[in-house]
């Protein structure tokens, strides 16, 4: 697996249903993982005192990277594919491609990449440079 690992990150603003955030990210899970995958929670402040919830987990086993990653190559449209491609340098820095999708999309079951206030997937690979991660990420299908 050329994937050490794939941290998700998301917050959940306190207008939000704590409870929506949260399935909306178990959306992107492989089901059969679900169970297995907790998210630390932290509570933050906003810039005027508003509570602010960070749910994050890192993702370790071998068996459960493969499993996100495959349902994000399936899940990712061909447009969004092709932006990531175009963008790539904005998204691989030190040796990980970050991705950033839609809670709303997220919470119906579907991929979509946005930038703001998104679900963040931080895919950390063994190998650091741009061309490795571009054609890693062809051949799993991330890229076109």
């Amino acid at each position: 697996m050329p994937i050490a690992n794939i941290d998700i990150r998301f917050f959940a603003h306190a207008t939000e249903d704590l409870n929506k955030v949260v399935e909306a990210a178990q959306h992107i899970l492989p089901s059969n993982y679900i169970d297995d995958i907790i998210f630390k929670r932290d509570v933050l402040r906003g810039h005027y005192g508003n509570p602010i919830t960070l749910l994050e987990t890192k993702i370790k086993e071998k068996e459960v990277i493969k499993a996100i990653v495959e349902k994000l190559s399936r899940g990712l449209s061909e447009l969004d594919k092709e932006t990531l491609l175009k963008e790539i340098t904005l998204h691989v820095e030190k040796g990980s491609l970050y991705v950033r999708l839609d809670k709303q999309a997220a919470l119906e079951g579907e991929f979509k990449l946005c930038t703001a206030d998104p679900i963040r997937l931080r895919i950390r690979f063994r190998k650091g440079k741009l061309e490795d991660i571009s054609n890693i990420c062809r051949e799993l299908g991330i890229l076109p």
